[in-house]
């Protein structure tokens, strides 16, 4: 019987789902700001769904509940806790201004202030971070799909990616706001209910030196600080030149309405990830006193062995929702700017067919589904794939964007110098380290004696200093190339043109 419920409440949710994509597709109107950006007019009910379902997917709750389980709650936790940070880090700072240019996509702000040159290098590596962000949440499809239809993990990843690809390549970011606004919900009720079964039936047991008092786990480095630390930070400061969420903020209606969204965003993170974290710490003992071995995420076992089956449906619901929400940002994200930043297609390029850009970003749409599945095949991870996403941005990028609007000395020079020696750096840091956030790395190791797992963490808050003096120092040295100050950007935000 549960089997039964199970397998048709997902069929019918991701039916359900892709109705409303489609749907969404009839407002696209054959115009890629409309598909891009959602006309940009998304009201605050729909801006702050959309950029609260981008930070609560699969790797804020299956990637925390394993981390918490395995290391503690801070191990976890700070997964969504520093989701919520670049949420709040972004209202602060960076959503007026950045909704105020009336950009397209995230890396324009580089082609605006820095030139074509800095916004293709950048592109580049958004493109690479994101096919990253997609590939674990098709991990996390993968193996819900596996544990709950029967399928195996392969056609799982298979199955959700194509559904993601369908109708987000058909509606654009009005389909992922409306399909987000609903999945939002669907993990707010799956959360609580959850949470609330959890406590009645078994308490919410906290292993000694595993919750969130055990303070060590942010201040000694043998309890995994370091990696802590690297993870809150990673997400808290990389997560801000995501461009899933920028996208969102340019389509909020006005300034206003995109610092309110991520501030409601960021609470909302906060109230559906951490109970995922608490959860996780009893986790292991109740599986172990009912004779269960964990041999998957430890919250899909929860769900099958534990859980009543209409409350597992929700909360394999609510999972999917993380999931799809997620991905179709990072497809339509990525795929627009391969179309629009690095091939050079401009929204106002049309042809005897129509608009260029928009049909341009529907095919590389496919192309980085392709490259987000391959991912997830190599490496079967959820969280870590996230955390690599964004370690990336926050090793290069954030500093050229945040010396961009503030600092009227950054150049063109300083900033293609941060993001080639930040990301150099992370990236041989990344070859050279046998783990990554904990995890073995099974992606790219180089074996060496100078780098041990011990030293985890520590690249993580390394390269983005390197890039932070490579930014300053070359800007300084520069200044007879300067680029024009940042008040002069948002005036001509839309000018495609290098400065000299």
């Amino acid at each position: 019987m549960a089997e039964h419920i199970f397998f048709w409440g997902i069929i019918v949710f991701l039916l359900g789902t892709l109705g409303v994509g489609v749907w969404a597709s009839k407002q696209i109107k054959g115009d890629s700001v409309n598909y891009l950006v959602a006309g940009r007019g998304l009201v605050l009910p729909l801006a702050a769904a959309t950029l609260m379902a981008q930070s609560v997917d699969s790797n804020a709750t299956m990637g925390n509940m394993d981390l918490s389980s395995q290391f503690g709650f801070w191990a976890g936790a700070s997964l969504p806790l520093g989701l919520a940070l670049c949420l709040f880090l972004t209202a602060l700072f960076f959503a007026k201004p950045m909704n105020r240019m009336k950009l397209i996509t995230l890396p324009d702000f580089y082609r605006v202030k820095y030139g074509r040159r800095v916004e293709i290098v950048a592109s580049v590596i958004m493109v690479l971070s994101f096919a990253f962000l997609l590939a674990g949440n098709l991990v996390a499809g993968g193996f819900l799909f596996q544990g709950f239809l029967g399928t195996s993990y392969t056609a799982g990843v298979l199955l959700i990616a194509t559904i993601v690809f369908a109708y987000t390549a058909s509606g654009g970011l009005f389909a992922v706001a409306y399909t987000d606004a609903i999945q939002v919900a669907i993990a707010f009720l799956g959360t609580l209910a959850l949470l609330g079964f959890m406590s009645s039936s078994f308490g919410l047991n906290v292993p000694e030196g595993m919750g969130p008092l055990a303070l060590g786990q942010l201040t000694d480095p043998g309890q995994g600080a370091a990696v802590n630390w690297a993870t809150l930070l990673a997400l808290g400061l990389g997560d801000i030149v995501a461009i899933d969420f920028m996208a969102r903020v340019f389509a909020a209606d006005s300034p206003e309405t995109a610092q309110r969204a991520c501030l409601i965003g960021s609470l909302g993170t906060v109230i559906i990830g951490v109970p995922f974290a608490m959860m996780a710490l009893g986790a292991p003992g109740i599986l172990a006193g009912l004779g269960v071995e964990s041999d998957g995420p430890i919250l899909l076992s929860l769900l099958k062995n534990v859980a009543p089956p209409l409350l597992s449906l929700l909360v394999i619901a609510a999972i999917l929702s993380a999931s799809l929400s997620t991905a179709d940002g990072a497809i339509l994200g990525t795929s627009s700017v391969i179309a629009h930043n690095i091939l050079g297609i401009r929204h106002t390029d049309h042809n005897a067919g129509g608009d260029r850009l928009l049909a341009l970003t529907r095919t590389m749409a496919l192309v980085i589904t392709i490259l987000g599945v391959i991912f997830a095949l190599l490496v079967p991870q959820t969280g870590i794939l996230l955390l690599l996403a964004f370690d990336l941005g926050f090793a290069g990028l954030l500093v050229p964007l945040a010396g961009g609007l503030y600092w009227p000395k950054a150049t063109r020079y300083g900033a293609m110098a941060c993001i080639l020696v930040g990301t150099a750096a992370r990236l041989l840091f990344f070859v050279l380290m046998p783990t990554m956030f904990g995890a073995d790395n099974t992606l790219l190791y180089i074996p060496n004696p100078i780098f041990t797992a011990d030293f985890d963490g520590f690249p993580t808050l390394i390269s983005p200093l390197l890039g932070l003096a490579a930014f300053v120092i070359v800007s300084l040295m520069t200044q007879r190339s300067r680029g024009a100050a940042p008040e002069v950007v948002e005036l001509e935000a839309m000018q495609p043109v290098e400065r000299s």
